[in-house]
């Protein structure tokens, strides 16, 4: 199923609107959302964001995330949550490289597994999922650790400077941002900013 959100910039800010997700019971500790999605938008501007609920994991090496920094995924294998909802992920110490293999269905359904093996680097890479082929969720890495992703993500809307990717600080914008909620069997919804860069959604 295609869900679309359409929005509207009546303010007189031109900037980047930004789509996140927040999970409070995702199940991994220290994890940090990414900006979902980030377009420009001039006043009077529409802009519409198109997804479906497609998983996948993803990773970087680019050492220790913090806000600011842009993910930019080295990799990224399609996942669901049953069939495919494990993987590991291994370095080949021989080339110095990193990589996912060896995806299984995980123990339970529902939840997104990914074992990072003995030999991964303590915060060399980050590892994470995300939706419709770009990165929501990542954590650094640790060896030898077993991340149990289990997602019922809520999404949020926020206007501002913002690239794709960027690891966001949620304390800094959640005050301004607006939560998006699709009602049950409605999967378009109009989002506008308005001319006091207060949230209209319906």
């Amino acid at each position: 199923m295609k869900y679309s959100l359409n929005f509207k910039n009546n303010s007189s800010q031109k900037g980047n609107v930004c789509i996140y997700q927040t999970d409070p019971d995702l199940g991994v500790h220290d994890v940090m959302s990414l900006a979902w999605f980030a377009k420009s938008a001039y006043p009077t501007t529409n802009i519409l964001f198109q997804w479906q609920i497609d998983y996948c994991y993803t990773w970087s090496r680019q050492g220790i995330l913090k806000p600011g920094i842009i993910y930019e995924a080295a990799q990224t294998w399609v996942a669901d949550l049953t069939n495919k909802n494990a993987i590991d992920f291994i370095k080949d110490t021989s080339l110095d490289a990193y990589s996912f293999e060896n995806q299984t269905a995980g123990s339970e359904d529902g939840s997104l597994y990914i074992n990072e093996k003995r030999n991964v680097g303590a915060n060399e890479c980050s590892v994470g999922i995300g939706m419709s082929g770009n990165g929501t969720f990542v954590v650094n890495s640790q060896p030898n650790m077993q991340l149990q992703f289990t997602p019922h993500p809520k999404y949020w809307i926020t206007f501002g400077t913002f690239t794709q990717g960027e690891v966001l600080d949620l304390e800094k914008i959640t005050a301004t941002a607006q939560e998006i909620a699709f009602p049950v069997n409605q999967y378009n919804l109009e989002v506008t900013l308005n001319e006091d860069n207060t949230w209209t959604v319906g």
